[in-house]
């Protein structure tokens, strides 16, 4: 059986809730935006300002002096200084706090993973066995997506697939990035999936019935 899951998956093809009915069908911990809490409190940044950074890529000096300060977590700069001089990118901290968590849950336990890099992250840890490791992407067709957008997260329907767009195009510069990858390549994936061909249920449990005899 695969017992680390890593979930990437294109925004409103309903990946996260796929991660989550597959954790609970296999019985294992589930991991999501609960790695935005926990790097925080690895770097010193604050959750907010995670959220809103771990998938740019801006990594200068003039952002990271705008930015870096105004969401810093209580009592912190919210930047590794030496003599008040930034000595990584506020970009590169977000990613090594997120992949530094990554390896600790895997390295804790089965569990299913959602997005961050982990399939990258994990598939070259050392610390982690590859036999154990099963990365899928999940995707779906433009208007699926979309249609899901609007229903489940709130978009506005005039502008939600520019929206759609632009999140994705925001996860693949952040993945193209910081892997010198490929997001969404078939190459890099375990198993990919079309949300819409059968279904988010039907979706968890093919992967489930995947690690339990792959």
């Amino acid at each position: 059986m695969k017992k680390i899951i890593t979930i990437s998956r294109e925004y409103g093809s309903g990946g996260h809730t796929i991660a989550k009915l597959t954790a609970e069908k296999l019985g294992l911990s589930f991991y999501d935006s609960e790695i935005i809490d926990m790097a925080a409190k690895d770097s010193g940044l604050s959750p907010d300002f995670i959220k809103k950074t771990e998938q740019s890529i801006s990594s200068g000096l003039l952002y990271t002096l705008l930015l870096g300060a105004s969401y810093a977590a209580p009592g912190t700069s919210g930047l590794r200084t030496s003599a008040n001089v930034p000595t990584t990118p506020l970009a590169d901290q977000v990613f090594n706090a997120q992949r530094n968590v990554i390896i600790e849950l895997a390295k804790k336990g089965p569990c299913v993973i959602v997005g961050r890099c982990s399939d990258y992250i994990l598939r070259n840890c050392p610390e982690i066995d590859r036999s154990n490791l099963l990365n899928v992407f999940v995707y779906a067709p433009l208007a699926d997506k979309v249609k899901r957008a609007i229903e489940q997260k709130g978009l506005d329907p005039a502008s939600a697939e520019k929206e759609v767009k632009l999140i994705d195009k925001r996860r693949a510069n952040h993945y193209n990035t910081f892997t010198e990858r490929t997001w969404g390549k078939r190459d890099h994936y375990d198993l990919l999936i079309n949300s819409s061909l059968l279904g988010l249920e039907k979706s968890a449990d093919f992967i489930a019935q995947v690690a339990q005899q792959a």
